[in-house]
């Protein structure tokens, strides 16, 4: 067996480097499989999209994604072109002339990488066949009426038929490293290793399928985890051939990874195997050039969110706009999974500590969570109507008001400021006033909702009798569909919308890793998660004090659920009592910890695994150079100076508190000054391979 190579992060192109002169580096290729390639359906297709780039920065022409085609997803964001890698084309030459559509392009995404699409349709007269030969291999039979395990068959069945057809023009050189996503990619999977190809196989879980059902079961479900009879529960919930889908994908890949230490819990117990790696979900992170621009973008579009404000609440509009705080929660209708019920719930208490205060404070709440509509409210888009015509009044009344004071002011006379309206305008004002008048209170949902009495959100609303009356200083809005900016109420996309508020709140029960919260910090907006979330986890480990930086994590793990509700109506209302500048020091620092989600940081954790997997397919030729495998805690932001040594961070305990307090902290805080040590605090996690003796590694450097 010839000496094997050590596998090194400090090639050129930023590829796995040996010295063996038969294996030349242009020659091994990725392969990243899943069915959300082009293809949005959840937050997998954000993952693959935003770490595009510095995988292709990585990989160049040697990196591919591979995916289903659908005709709409393709005319929108592929543009075709031949394959550049003469091996890959073969293989698409030798499936496509035994009948399977086989469409290349580059994916319009940033980075531009090549994707590789089958034809699920085209290759569907093999399903019964390739059926046939799954449960040969693995025992699992597929039932005819689930059509997401059959495509799920047919794409894997496509997709080992083209890694076969590869790897033969190989002769059995080590060239490929294929990583699939989730179970609907794991067929795949499993039929390259039962036919023995020489691919080094990754699988990456997100999420595992029967947590997900267990959770929105409403099961104590973490406290229980070693409890549960797995195959009971999945079978109960027919979805047994999909667990076994799942776990036999995870069992047969070469390395095994997911994205969050409590999702590793999750797998050991639900899946029966440890990840090899954890592997954190980034974003790509674009730094404005002037440092507070997104503080900017905050009041922009505060303003448009306050234009809505008006328009809902004609009528009932006897609240300060400049003491009103916007929070939300976002993401799939997932009533207890995505923690609704505990933030309905905690707002219910937040109000009542509000008005039992007399605090001038009011917060307007926002559920943007998609469910099953037929139109707008009425109501709701008399609101905008009304703001609007009120507008046009105001604006012609000014029109005509601003004329006679120029015409006056050329005269050089002071005018006589009762008559420079005259009777007309006094009439349209009055007709205008009349016109907001309003006898019912302000809607609670902007949108006709299909069998709102089995809704849960507004069940519970009903319950805790939120109904936005005019003594209620917590209003609540549902907005049952995705945010868009043509829309007619809230002519707002989802960053902007985000950008907006003031608090995203999401007290998830089973979240693996949370976009939602990730979203927000990069955005500079503060947000609440908990520490049964993916990103609840990772911020506990980088921030030693976390709600100084505007992140709150409710304990959900250890409390029991009253605990929990409390302990986020604390964060809530310690947040209603901060003052302006407070919020406005707290966004900078939660803006800073952006970097921590950079896909140029995070991207390092994928690295290890591939070579992890390299290593463990062909030891003979590949090995990993003596480390420990990487630890996501790279890098740990302090507890900033300026906040005042008390448990509540920078929030005052009491409603009522003193100016001079706030002068006290303005005095210890200093922008730049915490800005630069927490760039200081940034440390390369580890490193994989050895340097030339004399060279330092700068931060961030496995690209080159």
């Amino acid at each position: 067996m010839p000496l094997a190579r050590s596998l090194s992060m400090t090639s050129l192109n930023g590829l796995p480097r040996w010295e063996d002169e038969d294996l030349p580096m242009e020659d091994l290729l990725l392969f990243e499989v899943s069915w959300e390639v082009t293809n949005k359906v959840g937050g997998i297709y954000t993952v693959i999209q935003t770490k595009a780039k510095i995988t292709a920065d990585e990989w160049g022409e040697n990196y591919f994604l591979v995916g289903p085609y659908f005709e709409h997803n393709v005319k929108t964001q592929v543009e075709a072109c031949e394959p550049p890698n003469p091996a890959v084309k073969k293989a698409m030459d030798t499936m496509k002339s035994q009948g399977c559509q086989v469409f290349f392009g580059r994916w319009l995404i940033e980075g531009s990488p090549y994707v590789l699409l089958f034809d699920i349709g085209s290759a569907a007269w093999n399903l019964d066949r390739w059926k046939g030969e799954f449960w040969d291999v693995s025992n699992i039979g597929i039932p005819f009426h689930d059509r997401e395990a059959n495509d799920a068959v047919i794409f894997g069945s496509l997709t080992a038929w083209f890694l076969k057809e590869l790897s033969c023009q190989f002769d059995d050189k080590p060239n490929i490293i294929a990583h699939f996503h989730e179970w609907q990619a794991g067929v795949g999977l499993i039929l390259s290793r039962s036919q023995k190809l020489p691919v080094a196989t990754v699988f990456t879980t997100h999420a595992t399928l029967l947590g997900r059902y267990l959770c929105a079961a409403s099961i104590d479900f973490y406290n229980n985890l070693d409890q549960f009879d797995i195959d009971k529960e999945a079978g109960e919930r027919q979805i047994y051939h999909r667990y076994c889908m799942e776990r036999a994908s995870v069992h047969c890949a070469h390395v095994f990874t997911t994205v969050s230490q409590i999702t590793a819990i999750e797998a050991e117990h639900m899946l029966k195997r440890n990840p090899d790696v954890v592997t954190p979900n980034g974003l790509n992170i674009k730094k404005f050039s002037a440092m507070h621009e997104f503080q900017n973008l905050h009041s922009m579009y505060k303003a448009r969110i306050q234009e809505f404000i008006r328009g809902h609440f004609y009528g009932h509009l006897d609240f300060s706009l400049e003491k009103t705080l916007f929070f939300f929660i976002a993401g799939r209708y997932e009533f207890s999974n995505k923690g609704a019920d505990m933030f309905l719930e905690a707002l219910s208490r937040l109000n009542f500590l509000l008005r039992v205060h007399k605090t001038d404070v009011t917060v307007v709440v926002f559920f943007i969570m998609p469910a099953k509509t037929n139109n707008f409210n009425v109501e709701t888009l008399k609101g905008q109507a009304v703001r609007k015509q009120l507008w046009d009044t105001a604006q012609s009344v000014k029109e005509k008001f601003g004329k006679k004071l120029y015409n006056a002011l050329l005269k050089g006379e002071i005018p006589d400021l009762n008559k420079i309206l005259d009777r007309d305008d006094i009439t349209i004002m009055k007709r205008a006033i009349f016109s907001t008048q309003r006898h019912c209170l302000p809607p609670v949902t902007t949108h006709n909702m299909i069998d709102d009495g089995n809704d849960p959100i507004l069940n519970t609303i009903r319950r805790i009798g939120l109904f936005n009356n005019r003594t209620d200083r917590v209003k609540v809005i549902l907005h049952p569909e995705f945010l868009s900016s043509t829309s007619p109420l809230l002519p707002l996309d989802y960053e902007e919308f985000v950008r907006g508020c003031h608090l995203g709140v999401f007290p998830s029960y089973y979240e693996p890793w949370g976009y939602t919260p990730a979203e927000c910090t990069v955005m500079g907006i503060p947000s609440v998660t908990t520490n049964l979330s993916g990103f609840g986890c990772f911020m506990q480990e980088h921030v030693s004090d976390p709600a100084a930086y505007g992140i709150y994590i409710v304990d959900r793990r250890f409390r029991s659920p009253d605990e929990s509700c409390n302990q986020l109506t604390q964060f809530l209302y310690g947040f209603c009592q901060q003052s302006r500048r407070q919020r406005i020091i707290q966004r900078n620092r939660t803006e800073r910890l952006s970097d921590l989600l950079d896909w140029r940081y995070l991207g390092r954790y994928y690295m290890h695994a591939r070579h992890l997997a390299l290593s463990r397919t062909f030891p003979d030729k590949f090995e990993m150079e003596p480390s420990a495998p990487p630890k996501t805690e790279g890098f740990r932001y302090p507890r900033p100076s300026s906040v005042p040594p008390s448990p509540s961070v920078s929030q005052h305990s009491s409603p009522h508190h003193s100016e001079g307090e706030d002068e006290d902290e303005d005095e210890r805080y200093d922008e730049d000054e915490e800005a630069e040590r927490d760039r200081q605090n940034i440390k390369s996690p580890f490193s994989l391979g050895v340097l030339p003796q004399g060279k330092k590694k700068q931060h961030g450097e496995y690209r080159n």
